[in-house]
Formats: C-alpha cells, structure tokens, sequence
C-alpha cells in the first residue's frame, strides 16, 4: 500500500528541484509537465489534465473542470504560476478533493523566488459523503 506522506514529501520535493532548475516566470503547463516528468522519474504514477465532471440533477455533466495533475491516485497537484496564491485558488481545490474524493492537495505557486514560499498543502475532511461513490470517479482520459 502507497503511504500518501511519501507522496506528499514526493510532490514537494520534486516541485522544489524542478523550481531551482527553472525559477518563476514560465505558464503553468510547463510547470505541469516538469513537474509531473519529475514525480515519473522517481516512480509515481501522474496523470495530467484529468476530467472531473459534477452531478446535477441525478445527471453527470463534464464542465470543464480539470485536474492539474493526479498522483498515485491519492494526491490533486493544481498549479499556478501567479502573484499571490488566493482564497480562490484554495476553494478550488478544496471543491477538486471534494468531487473526487481525495484527501490531500497541494497549490503550487510557481511564480516566487523560493518555491517553499509558493507551497500550500491543504487536507480536505472526508467526513461528508461526495457525489463521486467509490469507484464512480470516471477514467482519465488516454494520453499517449
């Protein structure tokens, strides 16, 4: 069984080497996919871009939302490169974590000189049951 701690101290590691290497001022999806490259090497299964659709009504409706990145199937990785993280950005994430079930997340703001500055961990109570059942969570999308 995969210890999510691992794959938190994983995700923050791995955003801190791939921010040394390039520092602020690039898009998110460089971000993204550097950093996703980098979990990879050390062994962990990322997926990009996953689709998380909502239910309305009784109906699923894919509206757009994406998840960032997925790790190990346990983590929500959401990226931004931006001024300053904002209570947004958090809710975001928390609705992420929330839909799918989740637990643990991560903000990475890649827009900051030292990568420590632009890490928010944030842990999502699943006491309240999600509209996303067990097993329900739809496939992400193939990438090849």
């Amino acid at each position: 069984m995969i210890d999510i701690e691992d794959v938190a101290r994983d995700v923050v590691d791995a955003a801190i080497k791939v921010h040394m290497a390039l520092g602020p001022g690039l898009l998110e999806s460089a971000y993204r996919e550097c950093h996703a490259f980098e979990l990879r090497k050390r062994g962990r299964t990322v997926l990009t871009e996953v689709k998380l659709p909502i239910t309305y009504d009784g109906n699923t409706v894919d509206a757009g939302y994406r998840l960032d990145e997925l790790v190990d199937d346990l983590v929500i990785v959401e990226n931004k490169a931006v001024e300053s993280l904002l209570p947004v950005h958090q809710a975001q994430l928390m609705t992420y974590l929330k839909l799918s079930e989740r637990k643990i997340g991560f903000l990475l703001n890649w827009n900051v000189k030292r990568m420590k500055d632009g890490i928010r961990r944030v842990v999502y109570n699943l006491t309240t049951p999600s509209p996303y059942p067990s097993g329900k969570f739809p496939p992400p999308p193939s990438r090849n």
